[in-house]
């Protein structure tokens, strides 16, 4: 069981050295766009995280930590939170950040074009008090709600409206799709979708710089190959992921390592719950079977996890059963038992749901987002098949993947879910909750999931300060979503970073890559 402490011990440091380099990495996805709130993806904040800053940050062991905002504290009994905002702080093109910059900010990332508004679900309003305190009032009690902004980027409102993107564009983009005026400890340099993107530091940076980087270039490699190939010749220092196959190969060459860790997200499948029909397939245009419970259960039974993990992931990651891993705040004990592989009981189900004869449908699945994902899906296509169920894969790049998704075109799909707050509480806001635009909840519920008493227990979960009694509320909803089965979580996805030998970094367990902490010896 993975705990906490034991995550956080995967952090590798070093002392910054006394000469600076330039540094090259590479990873399967190119960050899709430049705005930090038109795209809610661990590509893209993991990347900005480098050149924008939120009010706090996470740092070496995940723990919040001031970034633009040097102290919080409670309004009252519950009523929201006090930012007292860090003076002296220039955004890249020297402008002033102020308390203007923070409410600009709220009101963009929490806006209906905005891929981010379901961070903002707690929030009633913001409030300026002056040039460097902001009230952000919460409808409830909200003790989390710090934790829940370490990703909320602020953009300077004076060069995003001059600029005309005063609200994101996540469909067509925008200046901001291309550009960047942060706070970070780096500056855009250059930016080619698809081929590199470059990045200098920010000699103005407000806090002191641990990195002794002088330029940091990010290359996207989407063949596995490529990209092991390009760091055992020297032409990136670094590579994300390692392919689990070339771990070894990797570790053993003379001058590259393997750094091996535990990623918070939980890799699982999703259903068309909403979907009164299959999309795709021989039974196109007929009743959706994973609307019965009973076809779901079917699916999680014949899914030999087990095996995946065995073949596919070579023993690098773990089962789980929920939404969040063991080392969450909010994880369920309660609840930690998984659906056995049972190909007789699964096939058992589809008999009495109606479909002893089994049925066609398309499985949508991303081949350059998680590791191993194509292959993870050609597993379960073939671990159906077995049951009688017939499953059209149809795998895509991830920048094609996502608006699929969006748009309902899938019947059955493969997510990962790593949640920003570390609580159990972010998947049931996101992935769970009934999707509700005004309410900004449920914004990756894509199959629409939806249950009463569930929407009625988030906000008590959001408020409820008495560990006990909250952990007693979580329980509930992880037995509800667990026995609807609204999803089939997985497994934890392994972290395998594969470097030069004379790069020193950190390795967080949400995968993010902070260039502020790489040292080039």
């Amino acid at each position: 069981m993975f705990r906490f402490a034991a995550i956080s011990a995967l952090a590798l440091t070093v002392a910054s050295s006394a000469y600076a380099e330039s540094f090259r990495w590479a990873g399967t996805t190119d960050p899709q766009t430049m705005d930090p709130h038109a795209v809610n993806s661990a590509p893209v904040l993991g990347f900005l995280n480098n050149v924008y800053e939120g009010l706090v940050r996470r740092g070496k062991d995940m723990a919040v930590q001031p970034a633009l905002a040097t102290a919080w504290e409670p309004i009252g009994e519950g009523e929201g939170w006090r930012f007292t905002l860090r003076q002296g702080v220039k955004f890249h093109d020297g402008s002033d950040f102020t308390a203007e910059d923070v409410l600009f900010s709220y009101e963009r990332a929490s806006s209906e074009a905005s891929d981010t508004r379901s961070w903002f679900a707690p929030v009633s309003g913001v409030n300026v008090v002056d040039d460097y305190t902001v009230d952000i009032l919460t409808s409830a009690p909200n003790p989390l709600f710090p934790s829940s902004i370490a990703n909320w980027m602020i953009m300077d409102k004076g060069w995003t409206e001059a600029n005309n993107a005063a609200r994101p564009d996540k469909e067509n983009g925008n200046y901001a799709t291309l550009n960047v005026n942060g706070t970070g400890a780096f500056m855009l340099k250059d930016r080619q979708p698809g081929l590199t993107t470059t990045l200098a530091p920010f000699a103005g940076w407000w806090d002191e710089a641990e990195h002794n980087i002088t330029e940091a270039t990010f290359t996207p490699i989407d063949n596995p190959a490529t990209s092991v190939a390009a760091l055992l010749s020297g032409d990136v220092d670094m590579i994300n992921p390692v392919p689990i196959q070339d771990a070894a190969r990797v570790d053993e060459r003379d001058g590259t390592k393997v750094i091996r860790g535990v990623e918070a997200r939980v890799i699982m499948l999703g259903f068309g719950h909403e979907a009164d029909t299959l999309k795709y397939g021989a039974m196109a245009g007929k009743p959706n079977p994973f609307q019965d419970v009973r076809v779901r259960e079917a699916v999680a039974k014949a899914i030999n996890v087990d095996a995946i993990l065995k073949t596919i992931m070579r023993g690098s990651a773990e089962s789980v059963s929920q939404l969040v891993t063991p080392a969450m705040s909010g994880y369920s004990d309660a609840n930690a038992d998984r659906p056995a592989y049972d190909v007789e009981g699964a096939k058992a189900l589809l008999a009495e749901a109606g479909y002893a004869d089994g049925f066609s449908f398309g499985l949508k699945c991303p081949n350059n987002r998680y590791l191993n994902d194509e292959a993870v899906c050609q597993a379960v296509t073939g671990m159906l098949a077995r049951v009688g169920i017939t499953a059209e894969l149809e795998a895509m790049p991830v920048q094609n993947y996502w608006p699929e998704l969006r748009a309902d075109n899938f019947d059955m799909y493969l997510l990962g879910w790593s949640p920003g707050t570390f609580d159990h509480e972010h998947p049931v806001r996101f992935l769970v909750s009934t999707p509700n635009a005004e309410k900004k909840l449920g914004s990756w519920n894509f199959g629409g999931f939806s249950d009463a008493r569930v929407d009625e227990l988030l906000p008590m979960i959001q408020s409820e300060i008495d560990a006990e009694k909250r952990q007693g509320m979580v329980d509930e909803v992880t037995a509800i979503y667990q026995n609807a089965h609204a999803y089939v979580p997985m497994y934890v996805q392994p972290l395998v970073w594969g470097t030069r030998d004379n790069i020193a970094l950190t390795q967080r367990p949400d995968n993010f890559f902070i260039l502020r902490w790489v040292t080039v010896n």
